[in-house]
C-alpha cells in the first residue's frame, strides 16, 4: 500500500500545497526582475504575458514598477528599499557635546555641595557665638 500527498484530477496529477504559518513578502534580485521584463518583452502573442505572469506568480503591476524602475535608470531601483525611516547622519560634535554637558552638571554639583557647606559653617559660626569675617574682611 502506497499513500502520496498528491491528488488525481481528472489525469493530471498535482502535489498538494501545504499552507505556511506565517506568510512573508517575496523579495526578487535585480537579476531575477531583469529576466522577466526581458521575456516579457520577448513576448509576442496574446495572452503569452498572462501565462508567464501566472506561472512566476507575479501581477502586471510588477512589470510595471519593474519597467519605471528600469525606466529612471536607478542603480539600485531593482533591487529591493529597505524599508523604516533613513539613518540620520552622526553629528561629529555630539560626542563632544556630551562630555561637556555631563562636565557642567558634575561641576554644578560640586558647586551646590561647596555651598552646602558654607552655610553649615555659618550656622556652627552662628552657634559657637565665633563671628566670621566679612568678604574682604581680615580676621
Amino acid at each position: 500500500m502506497r499513500t502520496s500527498n498528491a491528488v488525481a484530477i481528472t489525469g493530471a496529477v498535482t502535489n498538494e500545497v501545504e499552507v505556511l504559518a506565517k506568510a512573508t513578502r517575496r523579495r526578487f534580485s535585480a537579476e531575477y526582475k531583469l529576466r522577466i521584463l526581458r521575456e516579457a518583452e520577448a513576448c509576442t502573442e496574446p495572452g503569452e504575458i498572462g501565462a508567464l505572469l501566472r506561472r512566476e506568480g507575479l501581477y502586471s503591476s510588477n512589470l510595471t514598477t519593474w519597467r519605471e524602475q528600469r525606466e529612471r535608470g536607478e542603480l539600485l531601483g531593482l533591487t529591493p528599499k529597505r524599508r523604516g525611516p533613513a539613518p540620520q547622519p552622526k553629528n561629529p560634535l555630539a560626542a563632544k557635546v556630551a562630555t561637556l554637558e555631563r562636565e557642567v552638571t558634575r561641576y554644578k554639583a560640586r558647586a551646590e555641595r561647596a555651598e552646602a557647606l558654607v552655610e553649615l559653617q555659618k550656622k556652627v559660626a552662628e552657634l559657637l557665638g565665633t563671628p566670621l569675617p566679612r568678604n574682604g574682611e581680615k580676621p
